[in-house]
């Protein structure tokens, strides 16, 4: 990125203030960076976590799945998935407060004694697989988050840093060389006005 700018003292302390305000910033820039790569491995961690749990319950009643068959899966419903939201490092993140299901009426006396239990296991492993996508969700938002704020870091590190510092370098040599001309030239102009002034006298 060509940083655009004029040979000028305006120009030098215009840009000398970008540069310190990116210098300033920066450091932040990392440390958020930071934490939201360790936020997003936590949320990873606990997604796979739940993808586990998940599983070894499933895995736990594939035992007797037989008797499932006789389950009505109708009759439980997912009815509200409560969420509340959590800043990390400025990022909003879901989390999960509560699962409200729905049951549907049915005959305990026309269905099998274990229906209830049933049905508390249906809880379970809904709960469990909400829980999981919702530390997914976070996951995703906190690594979009992370990876915005690399790309600023980089451009920071990278490009606008180097850029306005090779800028303010130029802008100060052509204002040395300018200077030390006008040095020159004043000198010259005397010099020659002396010997004018040597002359007429002679």
């Amino acid at each position: 990125m060509a940083i655009k700018f004029q040979y000028n003292k305006t120009a030098l302390q215009s840009l000398d203030k970008q540069l310190k305000i990116r210098q300033r910033a920066l450091p932040t820039l990392q440390n958020k960076e930071a934490a939201l790569r360790i936020e997003v491995k936590k949320a990873k961690d606990e997604a796979e976590k739940l993808e586990n749990k998940l599983e070894q319950k499933i895995n736990a009643y594939q035992k007797v799945m037989e008797i499932w068959e006789e389950f009505e899966q109708s009759l439980v419903k997912v009815k509200d998935v409560k969420l509340s939201a959590k800043k990390i490092a400025g990022v909003n993140t879901p989390i999960l407060d509560d699962v409200e299901f729905e049951i549907k009426d049915f005959s305990l006396f026309n269905n099998p004694v274990w229906f209830l239990d049933g049905i508390d296991v249906v809880k379970q492993l809904a709960k469990i697989a909400i829980e999981r996508e919702v530390f997914i969700r976070k996951m995703e938002l906190l690594d979009y988050a992370r990876k915005k704020t690399t790309q600023k870091v980089n451009l920071y590190e990278k490009v606008q840093i180097p850029g306005f510092e090779d800028a303010i370098r130029k802008i100060k040599r052509f204002l040395e060389d300018e200077e030390n001309l006008s040095k020159a030239s004043q000198k010259i102009v005397k010099a020659r006005i002396e010997k004018q002034q040597t002359q007429e006298v002679a």
